[in-house]
């Protein structure tokens, strides 16, 4: 079984019962689930990532404390502790796992303010330009198995993707960054005999491809250790992720440098394809940078526009 299937038979089978036999005045508040970190939340885990950090559990999620007070939370706390240690053949960690706790009782607003900096969901405009995929893709992650009073599920929605003007930013800096990577430094680093450089400006092409291609699908990336078997999953372009990885593990010398041309040219042409059935940019040509900024002239926030075309890359 999957971890997120894990988790919910342990709350379905411990955790529930224990909430509304012992809390359940928190029910209407409360809300429980899992998502965030680790490689379960995304649905990605197999059995090697059982050797660290992966144990049944789920989270609680909380109001604050004008809702349900310290005492009430510490109570909750020492009740989940005393769930079963051990639960379908795993046991539960002793230890927290690094980067903090991943289960158990949790403020919504924490939660959400470490991985937003904003404990609502209420980030805005130009907040949005910097915060990271990764991070954001842990705040809507996984599932929420209960919600009585929709809360959580609140925030989740108003944290489900990019507002459009500031997906078009991101989109438009990614697009130049191809187009000085891919579609003209690569070439030119070989002409100087920088084969190294050429491997550079290579993995700055894949990386904001990359991006591109999540953009275009308006899902967050995750962290990188996961973006290649996510984009494997995405409704578009999906087969561009064998090609990228083809870039990145191939040199440079003799035939394989025009074939890596001929690759990038090939990937720039089929997002210009999707920009253009979304109708994205104006452009009409196999030009990376026009459609860059093309694309930034259809935001409507000035604040947005009008800022550095790299502002969110």
């Amino acid at each position: 079984m999957k971890g997120l299937e894990i988790a919910r038979a342990y709350w379905e089978t411990c955790g529930q019962p224990m909430m509304e036999e012992r809390f359940p005045e928190l029910l209407p508040v409360a809300a429980a689930g899992l998502c965030g970190s680790g490689s379960e939340c995304f649905g990605y885990d197999d059995e090697l990532s059982r050797d660290h950090d992966f144990e049944p559990g789920f989270i609680l999620f909380l109001p604050g404390e004008n809702v349900v007070d310290r005492r009430t939370a510490f109570q909750l706390e020492r009740a989940y502790a005393a769930l079963p240690k051990e639960f379908m053949g795993m046991k539960r960690a002793s230890v927290q796992p690094v980067g903090g706790a991943r289960h158990g009782v949790i403020r919504m607003s924490d939660f959400f303010s470490d991985k937003t900096g904003y404990p609502d969901g209420s980030i805005p405009l130009q907040a949005w330009l910097k915060l990271p995929d990764w991070a954001l893709a842990e705040a809507v992650n996984g599932e929420i198995f209960r919600d009585d009073g929709g809360q959580v599920t609140g925030i989740r929605e108003r944290l489900s993707y990019y507002p459009e003007d500031v997906r078009r930013k991101k989109l438009a800096g990614n697009l130049l960054l191809m187009a000085q990577s891919g579609q003209y430094n690569y070439a030119r680093c070989l002409r100087h005999g920088e084969s190294g450089a050429a491997q550079l400006a290579t993995g700055e092409f894949v990386r904001a491809a990359m991006q591109t291609v999540f953009l275009l699908n308006r899902v967050y990336q995750p962290y990188y250790k996961w973006s290649f078997r996510a984009m494997r999953g995405l409704p578009r372009l999906s087969l561009h992720a064998a090609l990228m990885e083809y870039l990145l593990t191939t040199g440079n010398d003799g035939k394989l440098s025009a074939e890596k041309q001929d690759v990038m040219e090939g990937i720039a042409a089929d997002i210009i394809e999707e920009l253009q059935r979304q109708e994205l940019t104006q452009a009409i040509c196999g030009d990376l940078e026009k459609h860059a900024y093309s694309v930034q002239d259809g935001i409507r926030a000035g604040e947005i526009r009008n800022l550095h075309i790299l502002a969110a890359v």
